[in-house]
């Protein structure tokens, strides 16, 4: 095993710092994010928009922050160079052979190139079926990140995220907790979403050279599988979720998924910090993907952008002056499709329009073009994924739906404050935290007829034109940028080293 580049081999030391590495500064952090996913080279969701966005702000307080992510089929090596080769990866006696890359990104970014294992059409699966290897996949891809933290980028904190990352702390603190290097290194654990959580038989334990100790209830067994979530909860120094709200939630029996016992366990070194989104991106006055750009002092673009998502959408003209309700979602149970379908008739009848965009379970796929062709004119939708058109339903759009069953942090409703488009969610995670009575729209209860009722409210308001025109920048006004919530990542790092 050897890095390409003599430059990039550490000398060793304590902690397992590299001491003659001159970008070390021993009054920041220096962490190594271990990810599934990060935007813009690979994201099916909200994670790749944390990972692809944090570590910027994170440099603003002085953290040092490397990501690495399995180099996917989709992502082109082209401008990446190769900085380790020949890098043999062991799970007990299998080898797998592979090399690392470094894109050209502001910060490292490292790409894991093992083409048998993740040179595939999909991240996960195909065809609504997870890949029967992937605990191998991830299994070396854990491997790796000790590498990366040895060879490449001197590491005092594994920041690690979701189950795909859950054996980098069981490693840790098992087959790698005699190693001197990491002598002192630190664990975090991020929880995007508790509702995905890596099960896999028992028989993988052997086949991904884990501790056998490691399978108990109070370690990584779940109801007789091994659960890789439950390897970053029960190992990990410190676990946080992506809003407070949802840290809470987490620990109950309602939305703990099986786990909220583990997590009351550990609800000491448990926090919630609201994810943040990259302004850069998301801005009506500087967005290059809408029709018009607008402000909170000049709202007309906002009606080019109606206009011009009526027309591509197919709508009647009489649409314009509805109140045009816009979906970005993925089409699941989760994000509370079930209760649109419930009562999409009802919301139609309320003099309304809808378009929706997104893809996800085929019977949800099926009902929203179900009410689409019952509704022709009134209602629209495209299957799939579309970034452009996912900017241009936040910029034409009135009101935006999220009647989630749960929700982490959610970002489309802090997208929707920014771009004026007033969002109507239920009270839960993250839309719990972000949205206020005077921003947007709320309900409790899990059910159409309370999704309806919020609808209905939020259809009454806009008819007062200069009060919706003040709720609308009310919600532009909001900072939900990641200054605050990189602050307090950065605070949570310095607790973990004993700086804070």
């Amino acid at each position: 095993m050897s890095p390409v580049s003599s430059s990039t081999q550490p000398s060793g030391g304590s902690h397992g710092l590299h001491l003659q590495d001159a970008c070390y500064n021993p009054g920041v952090a220096r962490v190594l994010m271990v990810s599934s996913e990060a935007a813009p080279l690979a994201k099916t969701g909200g994670l790749a928009d944390v990972v692809g966005s944090l570590p910027s702000a994170l440099r603003s307080f002085g953290d040092e922050v490397a990501v690495l992510i399995p180099r996917y089929g989709s992502i082109e090596l082209k401008g990446a160079r190769r900085v380790y080769d020949k890098l043999a990866i062991y799970l007990g006696a299998v080898r797998y052979d592979a090399s690392i890359y470094q894109a050209a990104e502001e910060y490292p970014v490292y790409l894991l190139d093992c083409p048998p294992l993740y040179d595939r059409k999909g991240f996960y699966g195909e065809a609504g079926l997870d890949y029967p290897d992937n605990h191998i996949r991830f299994a070396v891809f854990a491997r790796a990140a000790f590498t990366v933290a040895r060879s490449l980028f001197a590491t005092e904190i594994f920041h690690c995220h979701d189950w795909q990352t859950g054996l980098v702390p069981a490693y840790l603190r098992t087959a790698s907790a005699i190693d001197p290097t990491f002598l002192g290194v630190k664990t975090l654990f991020t929880i995007h979403n508790l509702g995905y959580q890596g099960l896999f038989p028992k028989s993988a334990v052997a086949d991904v050279a884990l501790d056998p100790g490691v399978f108990r209830p109070d370690g990584m067994e779940f109801y007789g599988r091994l659960s890789y979530l439950k390897g970053g909860i029960a190992f990990a120094d410190f676990l946080n979720t992506v809003s407070p709200a949802y840290a809470r939630e987490i620990q109950t029996p309602e939305l703990g998924f099986g786990l909220d016992g583990a997590l009351r366990a550990r609800a000491d070194v448990l926090t919630g910090i609201l994810n943040g989104v990259d302004y850069r991106e998301w801005n009506p006055e500087t967005d290059p993907l809408i029709p018009a750009n607008y402000s909170a002092g000049d709202l007309s673009g906002k009606q080019v952008c109606k206009r011009s998502l009526i027309e591509e959408f197919g709508l009647a003209p009489e649409a314009m002056g509805r109140p045009l309700i816009g979906i970005v979602s993925r089409f699941a149970h989760q994000k509370g499709a079930d209760l649109i379908g419930e009562v999409a008739g009802q919301i139609v009848a309320e003099d309304t329009s809808l378009v929706a965009l997104g893809t996800g379970d085929a019977e949800y796929e099926d009902m929203f073009r179900r009410v689409a062709a019952e509704f022709p004119g009134r209602v629209a939708v495209r299957i799939g994924f579309d970034n452009g058109l996912a900017h241009r339903i936040e910029a034409g759009a009135d009101l935006f739906l999220m009647p989630s069953r749960y929700e982490p942090s959610g970002l489309n409703q802090i997208y929707s404050l920014r771009y004026g488009t007033v969002p109507v969610v239920r009270a839960t995670g993250g839309l719990d935290d972000t949205i206020e009575e005077d921003t947007g729209f709320k309900f409790a209860e899990y059910s159409g007829q309370a999704l309806l009722g919020a609808v209905r409210a939020a259809v009454g308001a806009f008819s007062d034109g200069e009060a919706w025109r003040r709720m609308m920048r009310l919600g532009m006004g909001k900072d939900f940028s990641w200054k605050a919530s990189a602050a307090a990542y950065s605070a949570l790092y310095g607790r973990l080293l004993g700086r804070a």
